[in-house]
């Protein structure tokens, strides 16, 4: 039985509460969030630790824990674990979000037995809340389909689809810190919580009052917690392998996990595929939520500075091509040489998906796959090489989607999944295929192992690869920057800085005139003139500024999973104004500096 909180501690943790309010040592929504949790029976397990907290005087832990409550966002929660608070991660709130979403999954169940799948990752207390999760889920009727031991993200959504549950979950943070954790909620289709479902669950987990719970070893006696992970990965390794393209494979691999689960993913579809040479860099292999060898223990492939010692390793024994995976192996980087036996460079995740996208759109033409029926999907603030390859090849492409991949997962759907040639995201997320409604790390190293193995019977590169689409479609450079902007003071400046760029934009960035501010939450384009004409658009929090220079424009929006705004800056010179690529390189580079440091002054300002 947990441990009762006495009257006098009670009363004494209140006293001392609110002498710390009003010495200012604690902000007064987290102090009304503190009183809660102390005085209702609901949260009387967690009142003894929020109790030691304030006599050992833990303001500021106190203040992150509480000033707010955590959001489930249209895809799940996310954020620091902390044993007690509303807004952290801990077993009340990963409680709340179980129960919220078996409760309205429950209620708009048409038919058929309740059941949901359940993954988890490398991450500290990812089986423990996985465990939690499926407790819940059996509490409230739900037959429970659970991946025993680490899986990746696209696999969990596998899992959904294969054994037709009602619903999934997935216990993992992405490439968040080590002191992160978070659930992301699942549909009976594979893919994360669209509208109006989205909203529905937030609702009942908002309005969650008790959380009921079947002890996990009885519920797995009883049969309604069933280990299926040998059953689901045949099925997601056969859905991989669904994309693979006939072709050479004699090509030397690192791959790194980065202490993640995707060598559950990438490591069994490169050898199905017949990649032999392909070595698992040491110093990632075990799995471990501290993420101990990567720079910073942040283990995600967008940041080039993880790739360095990948590198240094693919040099020693002459490899062509790095990979490597966040910690649930939805995301894929890579690197390789610029020139065989050259200097290596990491690509971004605009490049990867242009590579791709191509690759895939040529393989697919060749074998008689393609029609003006078939095509190709990405966010607003990825690359339009992808939308100018599309057209080249006669396939449609869909553009105009908010980031985040449940979009291009709604739109597969929406559209037909057996026309979706290929999807992508800046932020390395890439699908094939129609085995799995998430992005997929797994299907991206096929894909780009190949493309590799085929460049080098060639005598190419992927760089060389890529500077030949730049001569075909136009020089295309994307840059993002974040300004980190924690707290309750954050939250404040991060909804006054978007404001300020809808209500008084900037007229020049970079020194090139702002043509018109594309507004897509209130579905309003402002022109320089000040006219305003309605956007046809998806609603979204997130601002675009189109610069006088065609092709030319910088996407801004807060963030859904961390507490920073992103810019997207895109630059692009047409293939008929191009001369030399280290040219262009290089002024599009300046370009950039430029807008980045009005975009710092801007938001200096507010």
């Amino acid at each position: 039985m947990a441990e009762q909180l006495s009257s006098a501690d009670r009363q004494a943790a209140l006293t001392q509460l609110e002498q710390g309010e009003q010495a200012g040592k604690i902000t007064h929504a987290a102090a009304t969030n503190i009183r809660e949790w102390l005085n209702e029976p609901r949260f009387a397990e967690y009142a003894p630790r929020v109790a030691a907290d304030i006599k050992a005087a833990n303001w500021r832990d106190l203040d992150d824990a509480f000033w707010t409550v955590i959001p489930f966002g249209t895809g799940g929660r996310r954020g620091k674990m902390y044993p007690v608070g509303t807004n952290a991660i801990n077993d009340r709130t990963m409680g709340e979000s179980a129960q919220g979403l078996a409760d309205y999954v429950r209620e708009n169940n048409a038919a058929g037995e309740l059941s949901c799948a359940i993954a988890y990752d490398t991450r500290h207390k990812s089986r423990h809340f996985a465990e939690l999760c499926a407790e819940i889920m059996v509490a409230a009727g739900f037959k429970v389909y659970f991946l025993d031991g680490y899986r990746s993200t696209p696999e969990l959504s596998v899992a959904v689809r294969h054994k037709r549950c009602s619903c999934g979950i997935m216990i993992t943070a992405s490439h968040n810190p080590p002191s992160d954790n978070a659930i992301k909620a699942y549909w009976s289709t594979g893919g994360q919580l669209l509208p109006p479902h989205d909203n529905g669950v937030i609702e009942r987990v908002m309005a969650v009052k008790t959380i009921e719970r079947v002890p996990f070893e009885r519920a797995r006696a009883e049969g309604r917690v069933v280990y299926c992970q040998e059953e689901v990965d045949r099925a997601y390794l056969d859905g991989m392998l669904t994309q693979r393209v006939a072709g050479p494979r004699d090509l030397k691999v690192v791959y790194s996990p980065m202490h993640g689960v995707g060598a559950s993913a990438v490591l069994p579809v490169l050898a199905a595929d017949g990649f032999k040479d392909v070595e698992l860099f040491e110093p990632h292999a075990k799995p471990d939520g501290d993420f101990p060898n990567v720079p910073g223990h942040v283990s995600n492939p967008e940041n080039p500075a993880t790739f360095d010692s990948m590198i240094e390793r693919a040099k020693e024994m002459g490899a062509d091509l790095v990979l490597s995976t966040d910690p649930d192996a939805d995301r894929l980087g890579c690197a390789a040489p610029r020139k065989a036996g050259g200097a290596w460079a990491t690509f971004t995740g605009n490049q990867i998906a242009a590579l791709l996208a191509e690759f895939l759109c040529e393989s697919r033409r060749k074998a008689g796959a393609t029609s003006p029926d078939h095509y190709l999907v990405k966010t607003l603030v990825t690359s339009d090489i992808i939308r100018r390859i599309g057209e080249s090849y006669g396939v449609r492409t869909y553009g105009d989607l908010p980031v985040g991949f449940k979009w291009i997962a709604g739109l597969m759907d929406e559209q037909g999944a057996d026309r979706f040639l290929f999807g992508a995201e800046e932020s390395h997320g890439f699908l094939a295929g129609t085995y799995s409604r998430d992005k997929d790390a797994g299907v991206a190293a096929l894909l780009l192992a190949e493309l590799a193995a085929q460049l080098k019977a060639e005598r190419k590169t992927l760089w060389e690869k890529l500077e030949a689409l730049y001569w075909q479609y136009g020089y295309h450079a994307e840059r993002t920057v974040s300004q980190t902007m924690p707290g309750s003071e954050g939250m404040a400046r991060m909804t006054a800085l978007m404001q300020a760029f809808r209500s008084n934009p900037p007229q020049t960035l970079g020194g090139i005139k702002v043509a018109q501010v594309r507004d897509f939450q209130h579905g309003v384009t402002m022109l320089a003139n000040g006219e305003r004409k309605a956007l046809d658009a998806p609603h979204t929090d997130m601002v675009m500024l189109d610069l006088a220079a065609a092709g030319n424009s910088i996407a801004v929006r807060p963030s859904g999973t961390e507490p920073k705004v992103k810019f997207y800056m895109f630059a692009y010179e047409p293939a008929e104004m191009l001369a030399n690529l280290d040219d262009t390189r290089e002024e599009l580079t300046a370009r950039f500096k430029a807008l980045e440091q009005d975009l710092a002054s801007f938001a200096e300002k507010i």
